[in-house]
C-alpha cells in the first residue's frame, strides 16, 4: 500500500453535506459515508464469521464511516452458498459467530447492515449441494473467479421448481430474522444485483421462464418483491430493509437493461411501491449516464421512481467531489468499496482534507481473503 503522490481533489466546507446525519427507516446514521459490501472469503469453512473479520470490519467504524454493509451472507443450507469460506446465516451457530464482529463496529456508534444473498447459477463453492439452480437451464456467461477459489466455466444449472423458489424465499426470511434477533444486526440488505439469483430472475437473457416468474420486466422483478415482503414480515416494520440493484454482473460487466429507462421505472417503482427503505445502486462508474452516452444516471433514476426510499450510490465515488456530486444527483448516502479497502479511515481523511491512499490490487490477489497487511492500516 502506498500513499498517493498527489492529493485527490478535496473540497473543504462544501463537503459538509457528506457529514450530515441521515435517518434510514428510523435508524439514525451519523453521516452519509458507508462501506460497500465486498466478498472477502475469510469466514471459517463452516460459514462462521472469523476473528479476522472482526478486526477487518472494526477498522471501518473506527475510521469514521456512518454505516457498514457486510459482504454477501448466504441464507440457507440448500443452494444459496456462492463461495468457499463465505459467511452464512443459515443456522443459529453462524448467527452467533457474528456477535463479536458487530460488537466491534457498534461500539463506535455505527450501524451494521447484513447483506443476504443467494448465488444461484453462479455459485462456485457450495458445501451443502452438488450443482446449481437458476430461473432457467442456461449456462452462465464467463468463467469462475479464481480469487474466490473458482476454476473453469460455470456449470449448467437446473431450472428452479416452484417448491425450490418457495424455499429460497423462506431462506431469505429465516436468515433475516436470525441476523436481527440472534446476531444483532441493525438492518438488512437483500442482494438483488451483480448476477446472483434475484438478478438472474430479473435479467431477460437468464430468465426464459413462461410462468409467473418470467416474461415481462414486471414479472421478472416479482421474486425480488416476494423476498422483500418475506424479509419485512420476519424482521418487522422497525428494522430498515433495502435491496441492492445493478445492471452489470460479476460475469457480464457490460450488461444494460434492455428497455433502458422503461425498465428502471418498473424496477425502482416496484421496489418503492413495495415499501423498501433503501435502494443500493451500484455501477462501475456511478456518475455516468445509465444508458448510452447521455441521460440520467442510475442513481438519479432510482430517486426519480422511488422517491420515498433512501438511495445509496456505489461505484468509483471515492474522490470527495464525486461523492458530493452523487448526493446532488439523488443519492442520500455514498458507499465505498476499493476506496474503503485502501482507506479504512476515508471519512476522517475527507474531513481533514488529507490525501487518499491509492488502491493496491494486491489486496484482492491471488485470493480476495483478508490480508494481515490490511489489518495494520
Amino acid at each position: 500500500m502506498r500513499t498517493a503522490d498527489k492529493a485527490h481533489p478535496i473540497v473543504d466546507a462544501a463537503a459538509a453535506s457528506l457529514f450530515q446525519p441521515l435517518s434510514l427507516g428510523g435508524l439514525v446514521l451519523p453521516n452519509r459515508l458507508a462501506v460497500a459490501p465486498m466478498t472477502r472469503v475469510s469466514a471459517d469453512e463452516d460459514g462462521r464469521a472469523s476473528a479476522r473479520m472482526a478486526h477487518y470490519y472494526e477498522r471501518f467504524a473506527r475510521g469514521g464511516f456512518g454505516m457498514v454493509v457486510t459482504e454477501g451472507i448466504y441464507t440457507d443450507q440448500q443452494f444459496s452458498q456462492g463461495y468457499r469460506f463465505q459467511p452464512g446465516m443459515s443456522d443459529d451457530g453462524q448467527a452467533d459467530s457474528w456477535k463479536p464482529v458487530l460488537f466491534g463496529i457498534q461500539a463506535h456508534g455505527v450501524p451494521v447492515v447484513a447483506q443476504l444473498m443467494h448465488a444461484g447459477a453462479i455459485s462456485q463453492g457450495n458445501r451443502f449441494r452438488e450443482g446449481t439452480v437458476a430461473p432457467s437451464v442456461i449456462q452462465p456467461q464467463g468463467r469462475q473467479m479464481p480469487f474466490y477459489y473458482g476454476t473453469g466455466t460455470y456449470g449448467r444449472p437446473s431450472a428452479m421448481t416452484d417448491a425450490q423458489i418457495a424455499d429460497a424465499v423462506a431462506g431469505f426470511g429465516n436468515a433475516a430474522k436470525r441476523a436481527v434477533a440472534v446476531a444483532g444486526f441493525d438492518a438488512v440488505e437483500i442482494h438483488g444485483a451483480n448476477g446472483y439469483l434475484l438478478d438472474q430472475f430479473m435479467t431477460d437473457y437468464t430468465n426464459a421462464r413462461e410462468d409467473r416468474w418470467g416474461g415481462s420486466t414486471r414479472s421478472r422483478i416479482r421474486l425480488s418483491l416476494e423476498v422483500l415482503k418475506e424479509v419485512r414480515h420476519r424482521v418487522g416494520a422497525a428494522v430498515p430493509v433495502g435491496v441492492r440493484i445493478s445492471q452489470a454482473k460479476v460475469n457480464d460487466f457490460s450488461h444494460k437493461w434492455q428497455r433502458g429507462e422503461e425498465d428502471a421505472e418498473v424496477i425502482f417503482g416496484s421496489l418503492g411501491d413495495a415499501g423498501v427503505d433503501f435502494i443500493h445502486v451500484t455501477e462501475f462508474e456511478a456518475w455516468k449516464p445509465a444508458f448510452g452516452d447521455a441521460g440520467p444516471t442510475l442513481v438519479h433514476l432510482a430517486k426519480k421512481y422511488a422517491p420515498a426510499a433512501a438511495v445509496v450510490a456505489n461505484g468509483n465515488l471515492h474522490e470527495v467531489g464525486k461523492a458530493m456530486s452523487a448526493l446532488g444527483d439523488g443519492a442520500d448516502m455514498v458507499a465505498f468499496g476499493r476506496g474503503a479497502l485502501a482507506n479504512p479511515d476515508l471519512p476522517k481523511r475527507f474531513a481533514a482534507q488529507l490525501p487518499l491512499r491509492d488502491f493496491d490490487p494486491v489486496i484482492l490477489g491471488p485470493l480476495a481473503d483478508i490480508k494481515a497487511s490490511e489489518l495494520s492500516l
